[in-house]
């Protein structure tokens, strides 16, 4: 082993063993893995890891099986549009990387022939993969050793090791030690190997009745080796207190045209939601609903939908949850006098376009077919 952040001693060697040698016996059985002897697909690694980040594995299963039905290969993603991949997308998480997915494929079949790069520092190069995704693919599906840390190879890390430095300021320290514990041999077994121990037996701490959960420590390879069991592994990785997550707010317009048209505009690529049809309305902005019931000054298009229609304020709200704060929207129904300028779906198809979630809430929201 060479190129370590941190000193390799016996009890680095003895975990690591221990942990591929449980891995033998217990891996977990997951649709984007070959098995033991069987060939690895570099596309379903890829396509695996770009899905579940910020993702369950209990949601990324079906969607997988969905994208791999629908486009089987690298070469098929690529010869999608870009709407029916973002389509597919909707409930993984932010639309920036279904973007940035059909991107990577074409840039595979253009730039590399239809063969994924096999190296960290090539697979960088590639349309939204970051040092994550890279280390990942490169470890899995070409055996090249590579750091790989995601939640719950931190987890783990930090815990083995007993390390009590806040996050994110810990993130160095952690990865360190990942990195003296990765084998030459075997890397990418080791990381999923990390990855299942800390999905199944080293699992997030979570408080019930004023306590928090345990890991299951006598269950874990790791046991002999890990210093945080010495104290309390519950309160390993310890974190920052979070922010309140904030409150903004806005109004969406649902406009149908005389043809029965719903009336949609697609954001620009950049920012939230971006490249996506959403339903005319506002910017969302900080503050009280009095003060923002009505913000559509700062788009006067959909303004101009409600002058002159039939517009009607829906009882109730659309709320949804992003990363760092909270959305409530206005919903108003309208029959404006023209839907000039706008992108036009009829209305029985508009379950098939490529909405995001928050905007499928006001199409429920709104009572329109299909939802």
């Amino acid at each position: 082993m060479t190129g370590k952040s941190a000193k390799i001693t016996q009890r680095h060697l003895d975990a690591a063993s221990a942990v591929l040698n449980w891995y033998d016996s217990h891996r977990r059985h997951l649709p984007w893995r070959a098995g033991p002897g069987q060939p690895v697909d570099p596309y379903r690694v890829w396509l695996s890891e770009v899905m579940l980040q910020q993702t369950t594995v209990a949601t990324v299963r079906s969607a997988f099986a969905e994208f791999t039905r629908r486009w089987p290969g690298v070469a098929d993603l690529a010869a999608a549009s870009r709407d029916e991949v973002m389509e597919q997308w909707a409930g993984l998480g932010y639309y920036a990387r279904a973007r940035n997915l059909h991107a990577c494929a074409v840039a595979v079949v253009n730039d590399h022939g239809g063969v994924f790069p096999d190296t960290e520092d090539e697979l960088r190069k590639l349309p939204g993969v970051g040092a994550y995704t890279a280390a990942a693919v490169a470890a899995i599906a070409f055996g090249r050793r590579a750091v790989v840390m995601d939640g719950n190879i931190e987890r783990v890390a930090a815990r083995w090791q007993a390390i009590t430095t806040l996050l994110p300021a810990a993130k160095p320290e952690i990865h360190a030690e990942v990195d003296a514990l990765t084998p030459d041999h075997r890397a990418g077994d080791f990381a999923q190997a990390m990855m299942d121990i800390g999905a199944t037996i080293c699992t997030p701490a979570r408080k019930s009745k004023g306590r928090l959960s345990q890991p299951d420590c006598d269950a874990c390879p790791l046991f002999e080796t890990c210093m945080g069991r010495q104290g309390d592994p519950a309160l390993l990785p310890m974190k920052k207190p979070k922010t309140p997550r904030p409150d903004r707010f806005g109004v969406a317009v649902v406009a149908e045209d005389e043809a029965g048209n719903i009336l949609l505009e697609r954001r620009g690529d950049k920012g939230m939601l971006g490249g996506m049809l959403v339903f005319p309305g506002s910017n969302w902005a900080d503050g009280t609903p009095a003060q923002s019931r009505y913000p559509l000054e700062d788009n006067q298009a959909a303004k101009r939908l409600l002058e002159g229609g039939e517009a009607v304020t829906l009882n109730g709200n659309v709320e949804h949850i992003f990363s760092h704060f909270r959305v409530i929207l206005t919903v108003i129904r309208v029959k404006p006098a023209s839907g000039e300028g706008w992108l036009k779906v009829p209305k029985n198809e508009l379950s098939g376009a490529a909405l995001p979630t928050v905007m499928r809430k006001v199409a429920r929201l709104a009572g329109l077919e299909a939802w």
